[in-house]
């Protein structure tokens, strides 16, 4: 019999199904620390919600341990690193709270949009005061929803309830497949320039942090309202608070926030503007007795079945030949670098497999690649198991083109991404079984180890260019940790990647693109 842990406030159903089940249940929720460091080496599987900490620490006890549950979508309580090395699968509810968010979004909208808050507590207070909160209607307005996942696509099925005209933006989806009947997708650049109302329905990473800021609301029209229910941190706060003061924003509302708790003499909660509420997107009965089912059914199948349905980090349990391991990183790490240089919206995904050792792993390459190309661009959590799926059900045709013909390398891994606005082709390949390096990018030649912060430049292929970009590097106190150049022809253009020791900003790539010279300026973290 196995004995299963529930550490946190998950519902009641949960220990019910599984002691239906046939196994041991204890159901602890608040159990101090020290205390499940003293018993968690009792149990096979351990289910959490947000609050308890599965850190390295407790995972060093947990020696009997094969399965994490956790009965909501994120994994940040849980390391999912170190579980992995102890051979521990970690598996959520991805999905569960759907509903739950795309209603809290449409209730903080409406609430927003007829100042019901703020009405409610002049009332309370003894008021009469119907001059200053009119408020506006739904019916007509345009709302920019950007985001199209599952919680994306539940918001904009609920505004076209109401009428409103929906335009979204989605890195993933193509232009030409139709997502929901009559909605427009469009560049971002659309969404500032034509929204009423934006709604965030995003992951937060490194595109996407302070997505909304300064320069944005700047583009944005006056008046302009903001929704986030989805991860602090998307939109910049002091940003906000600025065009709330000057009015370019007219009204905010916000379920999550950059720090969590936030403090309670925080400006932009207490500005009369803004309707918030403390994460609770989530918090439905609905919805937790959802995830509570959800999670008690996939352990159960995991025990029963072997079943990794909901797994985080399956890929790391399964055993194959480790000579492959490199090409799965080397795959991963090229999805992610077509993610970030890709330009409009993707049509179609073709991967060269040359070599026997790729040839014969060809489905688990092109996994990985889509892991690493998805991995950035949705706010569930993306693997082995739901990549390709995932990459099906938005519409992304993927082809793979197999050779064992003679190269100049033992394998040779090549990724072609085609947008509407051109094709990016980048391939890698292995030295010495360990080295993963990248060896050409859109035809250019060059040695690049693909990790850490690097600075991709189309230049033209003359004297002092990289004196050039070194000099505004230095000027930004940016260490040049690797170089590597790649021409086609002397005199021509040239590809200039150069690996940094911090993330290059926004400002810096700016000036950079003002050098002589300089055609395109990116910048890739991996």
């Amino acid at each position: 019999m196995k004995n299963i842990l529930i550490a946190d406030a998950v519902d009641k159903s949960c220990s019910e199904m599984l002691h239906n089940f046939g196994y041991d249940v204890k159901f602890q929720p608040g159990i101090k620390r020290d205390e499940l460091f003293n018993q968690i080496n009792e149990y096979n599987a351990l289910i959490v919600r947000s609050e308890t900490q599965v850190d390295g620490e407790l995972l060093s006890r947990a020696d009997n341990l094969e399965v994490i549950g956790r009965a909501g979508a994120g994994v940040d309580n849980i390391d999912v690193s170190k579980a992995s090395r102890k051979g521990i699968l970690v598996m959520n509810t991805p999905g569960g709270n759907t509903n739950s968010t795309a209603e809290h979004t449409m209730a903080l909208l409406l609430g927003m949009c007829r100042n019901i808050a703020q009405a409610n507590q002049s009332l309370k207070s003894g008021k009469w005061d119907r001059k200053n909160f009119k408020g506006t209607e739904l019916s007509g307005k345009t709302i920019g929803i950007i985001g199209l996942g599952k919680i994306g696509k539940e918001v904009a099925i609920r505004c076209q309830a109401f009428g409103m005209n929906v335009i979204a933006f989605d890195p993933i989806a193509q232009s030409d497949i139709k997502i929901l009947p009559n909605i427009k997708l469009v560049n971002l650049d659309k969404i500032w320039e034509m929204a009423d109302i934006i709604t965030v329905h995003v992951p937060l990473n490194s595109e996407t942090n302070h997505l909304i800021s300064d320069s944005t609301l700047s583009k944005c029209k006056n008046g302009v309202k903001i929704i986030n229910c989805a991860r602090g941190g998307i939109i910049d706060e002091n940003a906000l608070l600025k065009a709330l003061y000057s009015g370019k924003v007219s009204a905010a509302a916000f379920d999550v926030y950059e720090t969590e708790p936030p403090a309670s003499n925080n400006e932009l909660i207490n500005h009369p503007k803004v309707l918030c509420t403390p994460h609770l997107g989530a918090s439905t009965e609905e919805a937790q007795i959802k995830v509570a089912q959800q999670i008690a059914l996939q352990i159960n199948n995991y025990f029963r079945s072997g079943e990794h349905k909901g797994a985080v980090n399956s890929f790391s349990l399964n055993n194959h030949d480790e000579k492959l391991l490199p090409y799965l990183k080397l795959a991963e790490n090229l999805g992610s670098i077509q993610s970030q240089l890709l330009e409009g919206y993707l049509k179609e995904i073709n991967v060269e497999l040359n070599g026997e050792l790729l040839i014969e792993n060809s489905e688990l390459i092109t996994t990985a690649i889509l892991k690493g190309f998805l991995s950035g661009r949705l706010s569930e959590i993306v693997n082995y198991i739901n990549a390709p799926i995932l990459a099906k059900e938005l519409g992304i045709s993927v082809n793979e083109k197999k050779s064992s013909g003679k190269i100049n390398y033992s394998n040779l891994l090549t990724t072609n991404f085609f947008s509407d606005k051109g094709k990016k082709n980048i391939s890698g390949t292995v030295f010495d079984r360990s080295e993963i390096r990248v060896v050409n990018i859109n035809n250019y030649r060059i040695d690049l180890k693909p990790e850490g912060n690097l600075l991709i430049c189309t230049n033209v292929d003359k004297p002092g260019m990289l004196a050039n970009i070194s000099r505004v590097l230095s000027e930004a106190k940016i260490n040049i940790a690797g170089l590597s150049l790649g021409r086609i022809e002397a005199g021509k253009d040239a590809l200039t990647v150069i690996s940094v020791d911090d993330r290059i900003s926004d400002q810096v790539k700016n000036k950079i693109s003002l050098l002589e010279g300089i055609t395109k300026v990116q910048s890739v973290v991996i």
